[in-house]
């Protein structure tokens, strides 16, 4: 499979380059997964629920909202991934072209990305580890406003200890641990942010243009962490994307071993 190297403007451009080296590869494994975690001290609990695609040596992935995707889903295993890429779900669309552009280019072979393995350990531990890299992702001076959409409690403490001030946004959560309010819509953060982290399931949700496109407008920097997606968040580095935190499943939170995560910064 091969790859075209003009600069996408929409997540359905690359969808479109997708279908382009997909070609006859197969979907040999699709996954239906949930679980719930709750950090010590906390009591919060996250639930997240993710679609997995398998094509050769990629894992591709996207998070959904209860409801979006059935758990039969699994009942495409084998089918053609042609065939994922047309799916009604945006969430499958996105696990199927993330899997497509990642056996293409594996993280693991970019020159772009920087290789950081995340410690072994329990789930705080490896979440906090997990957080201050992506936070590393991110230049601001001190006091300047970090929008961050989709929120999760070591993120917002590592913005923290770099200087920032965070501004919130998550469709699941109303406050913090530390009791920082959290916005249900993301367009008021992006509008004030001097600078924005979002996640990657951004391009599940379907507002990932928006953000991107009103990012470049503004003239912010716009960074992602991704599990969901994060080869097809890859393709808009350079295309207002200024750095991307990229893992692969199994992710972080699913294993207690050392495991990597793949950084890329500094593209305008």
């Amino acid at each position: 499979m091969s790859a075209p190297g003009s600069a996408p403007e929409a997540v359905a451009d690359v969808l479109d380059l997708a279908r382009e080296v997909a070609e006859d590869e197969v979907a040999r494994s699709v996954f239906f997964l949930t679980h719930g975690t709750r950090l010590a001290g906390s009591d919060q609990r996250y639930r997240n629920r993710y679609v997995l695609v398998r094509v050769g040596d990629s894992f591709g992935a996207c998070a959904f909202e209860e409801g979006e995707v059935d758990p039969d889903v699994a009942d495409l295993s084998g089918e053609p991934l042609a065939a994922l890429l047309e799916h009604a779900a945006r969430p499958l669309r996105i696990a199927a072209a993330d899997a497509a552009l990642g056996a293409t280019a594996p993280h693991r072979e970019d020159s772009r990305a920087e290789r950081r393995i995340l410690p072994t350990g329990t789930p705080d531990v490896r979440a906090v580890a997990r957080d201050a890299a992506v936070a590393e992702l991110l230049t601001f001076t001190p006091g300047a406003r970090v929008g961050l959409i989709g929120v999760v409690n070591p993120l917002v403490a590592a913005i923290r200890q770099r200087g920032g001030e965070p501004v919130l946004a998550d469709r699941n959560l109303q406050r913090t641990h530390w009791g920082d309010p959290v916005a249900d819509d993301h367009r008021d953060v992006v509008a004030q942010a001097d600078v924005v982290l979002a996640t990657g399931m951004t391009l599940g949700s379907g507002s990932f243009d928006e953000i991107l496109a009103t990012c470049r407008e503004r003239g912010v920097p716009l960074a992602v962490y991704a599990q969901s997606g994060a080869a097809v968040a890859r393709a808009f580095l350079g295309a207002g994307l200024t750095a991307l935190s990229a893992e692969h499943f199994p992710f972080s939170q699913f294993s207690a071993d050392a495991s990597p995560m793949y950084l890329y910064r500094g593209h305008a």
